[in-house]
Order: structure tokens, then sequence, then C-alpha cells
């Protein structure tokens, strides 16, 4: 394929310090990938933010004699013209405290200095994919709108295309995640055919029917399941990468995820201007698959018939794929061992019904992470096992 890159404009960042020589290294860094705009306060950032040419992108220092950072972002994000730039945190204030105050003001990221050049690159490379999918996005709905007034005998071919459209969009967002986490992409494949399995299940119990009734509902979680860790994109690669256990503080910023991946949702949902079926179950989805039955989870403390049947499902399915795969900082337990811990989170950590419907599916689910696995299966073994199985891969 030919390199286009000399065709594209070249994206626009503002760096924000008081300190001339951390303005001109920044500049150095960047200036071979981005157009780049500096201001040495909060003020004159504020200015060139709200100007007709915005930045695409902020990098923004906090200790500054004007107006501190936090303030600068706290502005920003009021502001409708503004809202949207994504803006990263670029100081040396480094602890836990100063950090959440960041992400809680609206900032996607936090970067301690002293700084490492490909690490900051990779960053904004990450966020600005993601600026341009909502930008995409409420472009479309535009295109869209138009389309509707224009073309009333092409409904039923723009229906189609806005499908493929989600589509894309899903997969698009979930890379993200994907791509900063442990995680593979066969985890998203996995997690979203044990949703299915699970609704499918529990369409015939009576508390479920009203919600699961409905094959579109059910395509829809289906498609939607992907999603529920997009907000990983929005923590720290020294928490989400680290080998082993969090501390107290690393784990309350962790914890963030959920709510981090519904903004995200909510964002691109906001620019459509229409609620979306497949962004409001994702965003159930995202926020709620760690609540627990018991009220124990977070990040609300919900319980029981309070969690969306959504982030029910995504809880037992997220929690078995986590026991059964291997990361870097564990190795996978058996199948058996994996559904005795489920079984014992039963009126605990997952909805009781759930629980008795993964139980009847159990061999259904070990099937599902057969066939998604990590790692390349002997094709003899993998058929030998298709063909045992007592059922088929839904």
């Amino acid at each position: 394929m030919a390199d286009i890159t000399h065709l594209m404009k070249k994206e626009t960042i503002l760096v924000v310090d008081d300190t001339p020589v951390n303005l001109t290294l920044i500049s150095e860094i960047l200036k071979h990938e981005y157009k780049i705009k500096v201001a040495n306060n909060g003020q004159t950032a504020l200015k060139i933010a709200q100007s007709n040419t915005p930045p695409d992108l902020i990098l923004l220092d906090i200790m500054m004699p004007d107006i501190d950072g936090y303030e600068v972002c706290k502005q920003l994000k009021h502001d409708t013209r503004t809202q949207n730039i994504p803006v990263i945190f670029l100081t040396a204030k480094n602890e836990a405290s100063d950090e959440a105050r960041g992400f809680g003001l609206g900032a996607v990221d936090y970067i301690t200095k002293p700084i490492c050049p490909s690490i900051i690159l990779a960053r904004i490379r990450t966020y600005l994919e993601m600026k341009r999918m909502h930008d995409f996005l409420r472009d479309q709905n535009t295109f869209l709108e138009n389309e509707i007034v224009k073309r009333t005998d092409e409904i039923i071919a723009r229906t189609n295309e806005i499908i493929i459209i989600q589509d894309v969009t899903i997969h698009a967002l979930a890379s993200l995640a994907e791509t900063r986490d442990n995680e593979t992409g066969n985890h998203i494949r996995r997690t979203q055919h044990y949703v299915k399995l699970l609704a499918e299940k529990l369409r015939l119990n009576s508390r479920f029917s009203h919600f699961l009734d409905d094959d579109k509902n059910i395509e829809i979680l289906f498609k939607s399941a992907p999603l529920h860790d997009i907000g990983k994109v929005g923590i720290p690669d020294r928490i989400l990468l680290k080998p082993g256990r969090f501390e107290p503080d690393e784990f309350e910023i962790m914890k963030a995820h959920p709510a981090l991946g519904r903004s995200t949702l909510l964002q691109a949902e906001s620019e459509l201007d229409v609620e979306v079926p497949f962004l409001k179950y994702a965003k159930e989805i995202a926020y709620g698959h760690h609540e627990k039955w018991d009220g124990s989870g977070y990040p609300q403390g919900l319980s029981g018939d309070d969690i969306p049947i959504s982030a029910r499902l995504m809880a037992v399915a997220d929690v078995y794929d986590a026991l059964i795969s291997r990361r870097v900082y564990k190795v996978g337990m058996p199948h058996e061992q994996a559904v005795k811990i489920v079984s014992e989170g039963k009126g605990s950590h997952f909805d009781p019904d759930m629980v008795d419907a993964f139980l009847e599916l159990q061999d259904d689910f070990e099937l599902i992470a057969m066939i998604y696995g990590d790692s390349e299966i002997d094709m003899e073994k993998k058929r030998e096992y298709l063909n045992n199985a007592t059922s088929e891969l839904p």
C-alpha cells in the first residue's frame, strides 16, 4: 500500500509550560510528526484553545504562575468549544492524589517528568486516534441527516450502512483498549460469545425474559460486549501493565476505568445527538461489569437487580475468562477450577440465576475458550474436541 502520510494535514499539539527549556525540548520531540503551538502560561493557552484554529491535543503543565494547569483544564472542559480537546498533564507532580485530581478534571492521561520521548509519542497517537473516531462519528451523523432529507427511498440501504459503521466503530474503539492492555483480541471474542450464550439461555427465565426475548437485544449485547474495557485507554501504563498486584493507590486509579469507559461512550453518543442502542448497552457494560451482586463492587456499589442485566452477564463472562487466561503475571487456571470459583461467587459476586445458567453451559464455555484460544491449537486435537463437544459453538 502506498504511503499517503505526506498527503495528510499535520495535527496540532499545544504545549503549555512556563519553562522555556521544557517548551523547546518537547517541541523538538514532536515537531517531525505534528504542528506545534506553545504557551508559557495558562491564559495564553486558553486563548489559543478557544481560537478559530484550536489544537487537536494539549500537553499541559500544572505548576504555572498565573493560573495552574488544573484550573486551565477545568475551564477547557467547561467550555463547549474546547471540552472535546484531549488534555494530557505533563508535570513533575508525581503523587497519586495529584494524578487522581487530574483525571477527575477530565484529562485523558497524566505523564510525569522526566519524559520518555517514545512513551509520550505513543500516548499522543492513541488519544489523537480516539479524537479522530469521535470526529468521524459526529461527521457521520451530519451526513446521515442530510441523506434522510434527500433520499427517503434509500432508508433500508442506509440502515445497513449504519450497522456496518457501528460494527467498525465498536472494533476500532475496542482495539484501542486492546493495544494498551495485556489482554488479546481473542479475549474480546471469547467474552462476547460467553455473553451471547448466557443471554440465550436466560431468555427462558422469567426474571430476564422481558429483556432477552428479543433477538435484536441479544445481538446488540453481542456487539457491545467488546467495549467493556474501553476505559483502560485512560489508565497509565505503569499501572495497566504492572506485572503484579496493585498497591492501594494504584488500584484506586485502576478502578477509574469503568467511569472512563462510560465517559468515552457518552461523549461519542452526545456528538451523534441521538441515543444509539448499541452504545446504550455498551455504556451499561463498561460502567457496571465490576459491580457485585452483594454490593461490594465498584464504581457505584450497586447490588442485586439494580445492576443492569447487561453488566451482570459481562461480569460472569469477564471473570471466567480472566481466570482461565494466561497473563505476563500469572498462568491460566484449569477450566474446572475456574468453574468452581465462579460457582462460589453465586449470590455474592454474581446473580444466582446467572451462575446456575453458567454451570449448565460450562462445557460450551470451555468449547468457546478452546476455539478462540490465545495460542495455536493442534488442528487434530481441535477437531477431536469439536467432535466430542456436547453442543455447537453459538
